[in-house]
């Protein structure tokens, strides 16, 4: 796995792409890749960071693992391929847009449209074999992920960070909340949403009004 990744994260990742487990890391995941189907697509595995560059960084969406069926993940926590069917947590995030703003169903489950904007769609886990939720687990990748969350946490100020269920919220504990606005509420999956632990959080119209209290353009979402 070469480390194909935005400049502007390149620069404050260097340490972590410098450091013991992430070259486990990398050994791990080419081996996965080179004798299992896994996803997402190898040139998507950062794809979250080359959609939303470092400075650019408005929000932060934690997911936990990409999607695990095949033409599902692109790299981009929650998100789906264009022409994909909506995963029921997609359908319910919808859902929740739709009542919040007013804004209809979009066509595509693609989210690109969001990272393009300064939404950094983060999974947990960047990697996944086909088939099997959370195969790729607690092989490194968290390590690497927290320090993203602590990295933006400490460099920049009046970022949205949106941690829906107990598992973003766990690695929320990185995030300075003295200078960043931190919204949670339960997970958008169906479990969740339908014990009402989902709808009416509203978090979508808070971060908009939260990024133009700041003199920030808000989120086309």
């Amino acid at each position: 796995m070469s480390i194909k990744i935005d400049a502007s994260w390149k620069a404050v990742l260097e340490e972590e792409f410098k450091a013991p487990y992430f070259t486990a890391l990398t050994a791990f995941v080419k081996q996965e890749y080179h004798t299992k189907v896994c996803y997402p697509k190898g040139s998507q595995i950062f794809a979250a960071f080359d959609h939303c560059k470092f400075q650019d960084v408005k929000v932060v969406i934690i997911g936990q693992d990409p999607y695990h069926g095949p033409g599902q993940a692109n790299g981009l926590c929650f998100s789906v391929n264009d022409g994909v069917p909506l995963p029921p947590s997609l359908i319910n995030i919808f859902k929740e847009i739709e009542s919040d703003l007013g804004k209809p169903f979009p066509a595509s489950g693609n989210l690109e449209r969001w990272a393009d904007q300064g939404v950094l769609l983060l999974n947990a886990t960047l990697t996944v074999e086909q088939g099997k939720a959370g195969s790729h687990q607690n092989h490194g990748w968290e390590i690497f992920t927290d320090a993203v969350i602590r990295e933006v946490s400490d460099r920049k100020e009046n970022v949205v960070f949106l941690l829906w269920g107990s598992y973003a919220r766990n690695k929320g504990a990185r995030i300075d909340t003295s200078k960043h606005y931190v919204l949670q509420s339960g997970h958008p999956s169906p479990m969740s949403a339908n014990r009402g632990h989902w709808f009416g959080n509203r978090h979508f119209s808070k971060t908009n009004a939260f990024l133009q209290s700041r003199g920030m353009t808000p989120i086309e979402w």
